[in-house]
């Protein structure tokens, strides 16, 4: 977005990407549907940025979701909006929309040099790049950053730019997982039977370390390990917090959102003459399988045959989450360049001329199409501080 922006007022652009070709984890965001944006209102999708709201807002104003869109249409590429809110291009793939928008940058003079790592900067100040022929050293003008995170390594953004700007001096937070699944130690019979069971349309809630309660309404998935899925991405950074200060934290999910908690309990009270405790809930509750495997990870058999306790339960299950998962296996991390040590153009304070964008920036949101509209804005914002320093 950079490129583009330098480019179309006249700007002399090469980008260097350490992989074989460009925007492998812009292809991997679209695996599973292109969700490039979101269509709520402005006043709530900007809250989604969490503590870097503030610093994020001016630029999502410049260039908010439906200035995205626009521009996404202009690349001959129709989006629609889901029954969810989300924005997704008509075909939901990536790949149309990042072959046109890379045809539209080469027509504009952008030069694309692949398997070209940034090693940093060598004694005179050049850009240092590891090549298929060797190293190679580049003098610029101005110099934009946008490494990613630590996330899907494999795609290229492992992080080994951390070390590289620490050793100037620059401020960082420490990267961590964001959109992650978290662990829960489940029986080896319960991994066994409902790995890859879903739960849809249950209520997670949970006290974290300053006493604030959250709640959220979503789906997730069962795993091997323990929990993930969109619902528990949502929740991802508090969780993550409150495992941080206090070494776990107790989620809890009401398995039957829509019926009141004496409902339940009457349900539950109803005689079941000859029916085992599964049939019973079934029956009375819609309870299915994954609910009562579920119940019984949680609660002794003489728990499981206290009507009180079992309806409490299943409005209030308890899940003792244990960890994070692994920062390789998020979709996106937290953490990066603070943005303290950056000037209001995204250039960095201690070393002039560089300019930083994208998922290296210590910033965190929900899966919803926030992700990607924050990098785009942030590298139009970008763009605008290297035209500023150029005209210097």
């Amino acid at each position: 977005m950079a490129a583009e922006v330098l480019s179309l007022h006249g700007v002399l652009v090469d980008v260097y990407d350490a992989m074989p070709s460009v925007g492998r984890k812009f292809l991997m965001a679209g695996k599973g549907g292109m969700n490039i944006t979101h269509a709520e209102p402005y006043t709530t999708f900007f809250t989604r940025y969490g503590a870097r709201q503030k610093q994020l807002q001016p630029m999502l104003q410049a260039f908010p979701p439906e200035a995205l869109r626009e521009w996404i249409h202009g690349l001959g590429i129709a989006t629609f909006v889901g029954s969810s809110g989300r924005v997704f291009p008509t075909d939901m793939k990536a790949a149309p929309l990042l072959r046109a928008w890379l045809h539209r940058l080469r027509e504009s003079g952008v030069r694309f040099h692949m398997r070209h790592r940034w090693l940093g900067w060598d004694a005179a100040g050049a850009l240092r790049f590891a090549t298929p022929e060797g190293e190679r050293c580049i003098r610029s003008a101005a110099t934009m950053l946008a490494l990613g995170g630590g996330s899907w390594p494999q795609l290229g953004s492992d992080g080994g730019w951390v070390s590289l700007l620490q050793a100037k001096g620059v401020e960082l937070a420490p990267l961590h997982p964001a959109n992650c699944g978290f662990e829960v130690s489940w029986s080896d019979y319960f991994k066994d039977k409902f790995a890859g069971s879903p739960l849809k349309a249950v209520v997670a809630s949970f006290i974290d370390a300053a006493g604030i309660e959250h709640r959220r309404q979503g789906d997730c998935v069962l795993t091997q390990y323990g929990i993930e899925g969109g619902l528990i991405y949502a929740l991802s950074a508090p969780l993550r917090e409150t495992i941080a200060l206090q070494g776990s934290v107790t989620l809890y999910l009401d398995l039957l959102p829509g019926k009141e908690s004496v409902k339940v309990l009457n349900e539950v009270l109803h005689p079941r003459g000859s029916r085992s405790l599964s049939s019973h809930l079934q029956s009375r509750l819609g309870v299915g399988s994954v609910h009562t495997a579920l119940l019984h990870e949680t609660l002794s058999r003489e728990q499981l045959l206290d009507a009180a306790t079992l309806a409490q339960t299943l409005k209030a299950l308890p899940l003792k989450l244990q960890a994070p998962r692994p920062l390789v296996e998020a979709i996106s991390s937290a953490g990066g360049v603070r943005f303290e040590a950056l000037d209001e153009n995204l250039m960095l304070k201690i070393i002039p001329g560089v300019f930083c964008a994208g998922e290296m920036l210590d910033w965190e949101a929900p899966t919803g199409g926030y992700l990607l509209t924050a990098c785009f804005a942030s590298g139009r914002k970008a763009a605008e501080g290297v035209l500023a320093a150029l005209k210097t």
